[in-house]
């Protein structure tokens, strides 16, 4: 028997705030159509994130993974950040 390796879930999203050391808060947006009347919504999912680093910045878009709770919030861990935020000037 062979042990297979197990997957794991990765997804992208953008830092919305930066909670307090080493935490992060990110917000994925995606769209569904309603059920019944067929109508396309908008729908947002935060999540909480151990940014170990503290390299994240708000408006930066993150990969994150799931992982162990770090806390009662927090279950997902920082991989990278795919692109560092536009600062205004």
């Amino acid at each position: 028997m062979q042990a297979e390796k197990k997957q794991i879930k990765t997804v992208q999203g953008v830092v919305v705030s930066r909670s307090g050391d080493k935490s992060i808060r990110i917000v994925i947006d995606y769209r569904i159509k309603h059920p019944v009347y067929g109508k396309f919504m908008n729908r947002r999912t935060k999540f909480g994130v151990h940014d170990e680093q503290n390299v994240a910045q708000v408006g930066d878009v993150v990969e994150v993974a799931q992982c162990r709770p770090m806390s009662k919030t927090k279950s997902w861990r920082l991989l990278n950040v795919v692109q560092k935020a536009v600062e205004k000037e």
